[in-house]
């Protein structure tokens, strides 16, 4: 029997300057072309990286116009030739709510200043956020605030507010909006996933958001999770982790960990798994 199911298959041949290793940046497609921004790993990634899937070859574009600074876990969403970008950590604990547009097809960035809605503020800076397009709109959800005045510390919020932005044709938007939504709405959360699906039958599009972290030790695990937390021999960390989820509380149990430095006495265990499916109809 032939599986005739979708197939992975690593790309090794490729030329021009390969972006560095890194994580919480964002990608999109412009027909052959995967347009990569920000993230990082020891730095943020300033540059904007193309690759053309049909020469295999990366390239850097020479943007020009309101060129942001690097950033990562932003929102990042395109609409034919443009590209959006909203939010993201420009630096440690500095969060961003500014907005830009790249237009690729001239590689020409410009930042963009939409009205805020009626009797409401703009979005509030964040990271972690879900941002959204369905035809002229784009939707964001959530996210992490850090609400630390000390530039160097973090005091993390989670989000669960909810914004539409509409945009203009083909270049700029017009504003924010808070849309009126009914039912139970998903909890405050960062780094979920959502996606817009249009069903058939005349049912309308929906926005579903799942998984995220939401800095609580209580969530939506199995009664009793088993699993390692680091590769053997790594120094100052307990080899495996039980948890047992009672009712209203979760028991942690663990193998002691080991350092060449002596026994530890004190460590920190953070727990967050949180989802919920949120299903909009428009």
């Amino acid at each position: 029997m032939i599986n005739k199911g979708p197939k992975w298959k690593r790309v090794r041949s490729y030329a021009g300057p390969v972006p560095r290793a890194r994580h919480g940046h964002r990608a999109v497609s412009i027909r052959e072309l995967v347009v990569v921004f920000g993230g990082g790993n020891e730095g943020i990634a300033t540059n904007l990286h193309v690759y053309n899937s049909v020469t295999r070859q990366w390239f850097l574009p020479a943007v020009r116009g309101d060129i942001p600074p690097g950033c990562a876990a932003h929102g990042f969403v395109c609409e034919g030739t443009r590209i959006l970008v909203f939010g993201g950590m420009v630096e440690f604990g500095q969060y961003t709510n500014s907005l830009y547009e790249l237009q690729a097809s001239r590689w020409l960035w410009k930042k963009l200043k939409p009205r805020p809605p009626r009797n409401a503020s703009l979005p509030c800076p964040r990271i972690g956020h879900s941002f959204t397009l369905h035809a002229n709109k784009c939707y964001l959800f959530g996210g992490m605030a850090n609400d630390s005045e000390d530039p160097n510390g973090n005091i993390p919020r989670y989000l669960d507010d909810f914004y539409e932005l509409e945009l203009q044709v083909q270049s700029g938007v017009k504003g924010w909006n808070i849309p009126e939504t009914k039912g139970g709405g998903p909890s405050a959360r960062e780094s979920h996933s959502s996606v817009v699906y249009c069903g058939k039958g005349g049912s309308g599009p929906k926005l579903y958001i799942f998984g995220g972290m939401c800095g609580r030790g209580l969530g939506n695990f199995s009664p009793v999770s088993e699993f390692k937390t680091c590769q053997l021999g790594f120094p100052g960390a307990p080899s495996a982790v039980k948890i047992t989820k009672d009712k209203d509380s979760v028991h942690i149990t663990w193998e002691p960990p080991t350092s060449p430095l002596g026994k530890i006495t004190e460590y920190s265990m953070y727990l967050a798994p949180c989802h919920m499916i949120l299903q909009k109809s428009f």
